[in-house]
């Protein structure tokens, strides 16, 4: 499927996912929002995709946030009836079947930090900067910034940074966990598709209870985790790739998965 915003790349198992409106800092709209749904509905159905590499067009932004014709335009009544919607889409790649690798090739700005929040993995480039700037604008970050943030560096560096409005680069961003690694601007997509390689050449059903599991882990208490891990053992002790990692291992050969 052909879309406006985006480029969908697919190399092998792995999909290079790219917001593609370099000219305006790759800044989102509603219609980019629906789009991305599309996009993930069909990266879900695809059973030879086993890994997302989500980037931004260009060298200089990642995601520059809502569109400011789209910004001027809101009122009240259409969070009320419409913000919910957005929020779940990009709730939606924290809980896709497929991992995603938040490849952050530069300027990353208010929603299009949210919208990184949203990866599994974030890989960004040493050129990147990070400011999550709502409230500079008289609004709250709305998108999943007091949530995810929070929940990724802690409460104090959350306030420091949505409070402040502050503008950190990478090498802070990785300080503080925002990021998991820095890397030069030439590397960051070959060392995104190369981790994502990594994980594509996993056991898939393995793949996916771990990510559902971790995210348990951060919203759940113990008992019920623990009772997760239980059931997706259950299965994935009955699965033909757990045979196969193990037969593989026997036989000092690659295993071949087949999500079975």
């Amino acid at each position: 499927m052909n879309y406006r915003d985006f480029t969908l790349e697919f190399r092998d198992q792995v999909a290079l996912v790219t917001l593609n409106r370099p000219v305006k800092g790759n800044p989102w709209t509603k219609e980019t929002y629906l789009e991305m749904e599309e996009l993930q509905t069909e990266l879900q159905k695809n059973d030879e995709i086993r890994a997302i590499v989500f980037t931004g067009a260009g060298s200089k932004f990642f995601c520059a946030g809502a569109d400011l014709s789209l910004l001027s335009g809101l009122d009240s009544h259409f969070i009320s009836l419409e913000l919910s919607r957005f929020q779940a889409i990009n709730t939606r790649w924290e809980r896709h079947l497929k991992p995603v690798i938040m490849a952050i090739n530069g300027i990353t700005v208010g929603s299009g930090l949210e919208l990184a929040l949203s990866g599994d993995i974030r890989i960004a480039s040493s050129e990147a900067t990070f400011s999550i700037n709502e409230v500079r604008l008289g609004l709250n970050p709305d998108m999943g910034g007091t949530q995810r943030l929070t929940r990724v560096v802690g409460p104090s560096q959350a306030k420091r940074l949505i409070l402040t409005a502050e503008t950190i680069d990478a090498q802070e961003a990785a300080r503080i966990g925002l990021v998991d690694r820095v890397v030069p601007a030439d590397e960051l997509l070959p060392e995104a598709v190369k981790m994502a390689e990594r994980i594509a050449s996993m056991p898939p059903l393995a793949v996916r209870f771990a990510k559902k599991a971790i995210n348990l882990a951060v919203d759940t208490p113990l008992d019920i985790g623990l009772m997760y891990e239980e059931v997706a053992s259950t299965f994935c002790m009955g699965t033909a790739d757990k045979a196969e990692a193990v037969q593989s291992i026997l036989e000092k050969r690659e295993p071949k998965f087949s999500g079975k």
